[in-house]
């Protein structure tokens, strides 16, 4: 008689589930050109577990915005299919918000109702007074309280790009998407949005992808760098497991030695092993 310990096979099940929460499964993309097919995206493989934050990092074209479009449902693959939670995507839903650079709030609404604007769409249901206790929530998170009321012209650039992560948050997404969120920022407020993001990342276990061009903003935010190989027919080079401890801190990571032997590897590979072909 065999006998099944079947508390086991549910854990088991549930390891599974929580490895799988974001399959992108051997994904391609292909445009029509003047001059024929143009292959962007090739193969492309990559499996996130529930509440990892994983950055990509790659040279500009090489289709990592491709990607995350259609992670979020904004582009279909040609091929191949990208799965949350087991289900395939194929449109934009609120279980993954997406974060851009350029911040895309809607300048006659104060910020308070640029959040609020998200909430009300996503949670017809709920009462007035409800969906304004998450936006005010959400806004504190931020640190955006005492701007509520102000239009996108008065804040500064650093303010927006808050109110854009406030305003995805509000959403409570299953999977955060971040398209370069902070390259438009000065450096002191780069360093202070990376700093409020891990702490609500920490807090609220949401899994995040992220592009950056940044490789010490990846090597402080994530658990691993995946680094895409140059287009056309770009795909996922290697993957760097990020070994640096949870809390994060900035000083002492970069006063590792394994930081900068992680630092000039991703240097290494894309600026020598993968770098732009001069024509």
């Amino acid at each position: 008689m065999t006998t099944v310990n079947y508390n086991n096979k549910t854990q088991q099940l549930q390891t599974q589930k929580k490895e799988d929460f974001l399959v992108i499964d051997g994904v391609n993309k292909i445009y029509p050109t003047a001059e024929g097919l143009y292959t962007v995206l090739e193969d492309i493989n990559l499996k996130v577990s529930e509440g990892e934050f994983i950055c990509l990092i790659g040279h500009s074209g090489c289709g990592k915005s491709t990607l995350l479009n259609m992670v979020s449902g904004f582009n279909k693959p040609t091929n191949g299919v990208v799965w949350l939670q087991g289900q395939p995507i194929t449109e934009p839903s609120p279980d993954r918000m997406m974060v851009f650079q350029n911040y895309c709030l809607l300048p006659w609404l104060n910020v308070f109702d640029n959040v609020y604007l998200g909430v009300d769409s996503v949670f017809p249901h709920k009462s007035k007074s409800e969906k304004r206790a998450i936006v005010r929530e959400h806004l504190a998170m931020v640190g955006l309280t005492e701007a509520a009321q102000k239009k996108p012209s008065q804040i500064s650039g650093g303010m927006k790009q808050r109110v854009a992560i406030a305003r995805a948050l509000a959403i409570r997404p299953q999977l955060l998407i971040l398209d370069e969120p902070f390259g438009a920022l000065d450096a002191i407020t780069k360093e202070e949005l990376q700093e409020e993001l891990l702490q609500i990342w920490s807090e609220h276990q949401i899994t995040v992808l992220m592009i950056t061009h940044d490789i010490d903003e990846a090597l402080f935010l994530a658990d691993k760098l995946v680094m895409m190989t140059n287009g056309p027919a770009a795909n996922i080079g290697e993957i760097l497991e990020i070994p640096f401890s949870r809390p994060r801190n900035r000083r002492r990571i970069m006063e590792n030695p394994e930081y900068y032997n992680l630092r000039n590897y991703a240097l290494d590979f894309l600026y020598r092993r993968c770098a732009h072909v001069e024509e």
